[in-house]
């Protein structure tokens, strides 16, 4: 069994102090069932506090008032090189989230950020997997933004076509165990039901050696997971994926999730990686 390695990684995380359900803009969300706000914010402290523990950086945005779903930094821009592409929402109760990341990037620093003219929703549809980058479409972001994010980030780009609802963003049916390098071929898990069956080859050939997820990991997020290259951290009712990554040599973390999946979110949607 390979040796698997963590990498430090940094984050970019947003407090859910204003996170509700007040709209429905995927299957998972119903603004009948209600937040529980306070709930909410101990999950989220905790998630932050376990990538802190286990060595990575986490930095803040501070929230507003008025965007309930700010919380998913995920969606907010896709970070490779140190070059930032922002997001644009297809969504209109999400579109002035875009510009509140866009000025953080900028008075953090960031001289190469780029506001898209392409729906796109950052790491929710786009997944770096060290050598290319793994672009979703079909729900949310715009397949044409998958050729301006190759322009913009000057990285090889792949098309996915996403044919489940209920898996509308690539992050919430894939993710990346470990990165693509010159020593290692890398390695992916994603539920296959969630793709078009000409995005299922393509992913087969990639990846031959994939985690493949059932339809209860991912019913619960399962593949809304982040991964350090050893570490993986996964909401806590994905335990038979769990249990397959340990076979991997991983070392699965669990987390309570459970109010963001009210939103139709996870781990991963609260997460966006920042990579120089």
């Amino acid at each position: 069994m390979p040796v698997r390695v963590p990498t430090t990684r940094r984050y970019l995380m947003c407090p859910p102090r204003y996170f509700a359900v007040e709209y429905a803009i995927n299957p998972w969300m119903d603004p009948a069932r209600p937040v529980d706000t306070e709930a909410a914010m101990a999950q989220w402290t905790e998630l932050r506090d376990t990538y802190r523990r286990l060595g990575h950086t986490v930095e803040e945005i501070d929230p507003r008032p008025g965007l309930p779903d700010m919380v998913f930094a995920a969606n907010s821009a896709t970070v490779v090189h140190g070059r930032v592409l922002g997001a644009r929402f297809r969504a209109r109760q999400r579109a002035a989230e875009a510009e509140h990341y866009r000025r953080w990037f900028v008075e953090h620093g960031y001289s190469d950020v780029v506001m898209p003219a392409r729906i796109n929703e950052g790491e929710g549809d786009f997944v770096w997997t060290g050598r290319m980058l793994l672009a979703g479409t079909g729900f949310r972001t715009d397949p044409a933004a998958h050729a301006e994010a190759q322009e913009t980030l000057g990285v090889p780009v792949l098309s996915l076509r996403l044919v489940d609802p209920r898996y509308y963003h690539l992050d919430t049916a894939l993710f990346v165990l470990s990165e693509t390098t010159e020593g290692s071929p890398g390695q992916i898990a994603y539920y296959p039901e969630a793709f078009s069956p000409g995005s299922r080859q393509v992913l087969a050939r990639l990846f031959p050696d994939a985690v493949l997820a059932g339809a209860e990991d991912a019913a619960c997020f399962g593949l809304n997971g982040v991964s350090d290259g050893r570490n993986v951290v996964l909401p806590a009712g994905a335990g038979a994926l769990a249990d397959r990554l340990a076979d991997r040599g991983y070392f699965p973390v669990l987390v309570d999730a459970s109010e963001f999946r009210k939103s139709g979110g996870g781990p991963k949607c609260c997460t966006l990686e920042i990579r120089k």
